[in-house]
């Protein structure tokens, strides 16, 4: 997850900054796809969730005679009378990406976007099964904007929230899986959950004998931006503890044969889930820790560039 130069370059991976749940400035500043993140929130902590009709999950804004006033993948509010409210979940998980901004994308034409919402499912099955609530942000390939993803884990009361994605741009190869995990800056709840998903996604990966790449601080680490958090996944939930899991180089050809599996992305997805059971479960500290080499903040977009609209799915 690191700048790239000039814009065009990007262009090809989408919008990196939407990917990795957008920059310090607030936009989809590294330049991965679409996302335009609200500046500020109406949810509440602690509103509660609705699971739409059409499996859209939205959070709630307030109370609406018999329906809700929710705010949309868009961030824009919307009154609806249908649905299955979720006052809480121990766990919201965020596939990164999705409609217009389909992520990085391999040299083969495989996108991020949907290796990352079935590795979600795969996540969420396994809490499930282990007795623990979760949630998904993203249900479908659809526009979904950086605060709604944050306003789900915060209207629910999320005691973990993850963002879950593959990679782009490596330092050069590697001999074990370039994984890379972020946490909140100041946070050790945060920190923690961060090492326990990367030792968890790096042992479950390295099973496969590919040709790995990585950066050269790959492990469990941090990014500074001007307001903190660099990454608006960790910025936007607040008091809510959330961790950013890059799992593997999406635009290396060996590990996108590879994660384009099914069976691989179920190993992902349950190796995600371990991590955060460990932490709601255990005392373990994780491990991977390192200091990141700076990084520069690219530009938001090219001069005159007006950010793509975002369109809401039907609810």
């Amino acid at each position: 997850m690191k700048a790239r130069a000039p814009f065009a370059a990007a262009a090809a991976l989408s919008l990196l900054g939407a990917a990795c749940g957008g920059s310090d400035g607030g936009g989809a500043a590294l330049g991965r796809g679409p996302a335009t993140t609200t500046t500020s929130s109406t949810v509440l902590v602690g509103q509660g969730a609705v699971v739409t009709r059409s499996g859209v999950v939205v959070p709630v804004i307030s109370r609406a005679g018999n329906g809700w006033v929710v705010s949309t993948p868009c961030g824009r509010p919307a009154e609806i009378t249908d649905g299955t409210p979720t006052p809480a979940a121990a766990v919201v998980l965020d596939p990164g990406h999705g409609g217009k901004d389909p992520g990085a994308v391999s040299p083969s034409g495989l996108q991020e976007e949907p290796v990352n919402l079935a590795v979600a499912r795969y996540a969420k099955g396994a809490l499930e099964a282990a007795g623990v609530s979760a949630l998904l942000t993203r249900t479908g390939d659809y526009d979904m904007d950086l605060q709604p993803r944050a306003d789900i884990a915060r209207a629910v009361r999320a005691q973990a929230f993850v963002s879950i994605h593959h990679n782009a741009d490596p330092d050069g190869p590697s001999l074990r899986p370039g994984t890379e995990t972020y946490y909140q800056i100041g946070s050790t709840r945060s920190k923690r959950l961060s090492g326990l998903i990367y030792e968890e996604v790096v042992a479950a990966l390295s099973r496969y004998p590919v040709a790995w790449v990585g950066d050269r601080d790959a492990g469990a680490k941090y990014r500074q931006g001007a307001r903190g958090d660099y990454y608006a996944v960790l910025r936007l939930p607040g008091q809510i503890v959330s961790a950013l899991a890059e799992l593997a180089f999406i635009t290396n050809p060996p590990e996108a044969e590879l994660v384009a599996r099914a069976d691989v992305q179920q190993v992902e997805g349950e190796a995600v889930a371990r991590g955060v059971l460990r932490y709601l479960r255990t005392e373990d500290p994780g491990s991977g820790f390192t200091e990141p080499y700076p990084r520069p903040s690219p530009p938001d977009r090219p001069p005159g560039s007006p950010p793509p609209p975002c369109t809401d799915p039907p609810l």
